[in-house]
């Protein structure tokens, strides 16, 4: 598998699996958007506000 930066970075590599099925596993978990996540996975201190609006807007959903 062969990968770069969406961003023009730079960054980018390649990695040998032992499978297609692998890689393609691999892809799929480095392709995810980590937006969905935010105020979840929020470091503590900085994010504050977006961990305090996603429990409150969690709270209003009945979960």
């Amino acid at each position: 598998m062969r990968w770069t930066c969406q961003r023009g970075c730079g960054a980018g590599g390649a990695k040998t699996y032992p499978s297609a099925a692998a890689a393609r596993r691999y892809a799929t978990a480095f392709d995810r958007e980590d937006r969905a996540d935010l105020g979840r996975r929020a470091p503590l201190v900085g994010l504050l506000p977006v961990r305090l609006a996603r429990a409150v807007r969690h709270r209003g959903q009945g979960g």
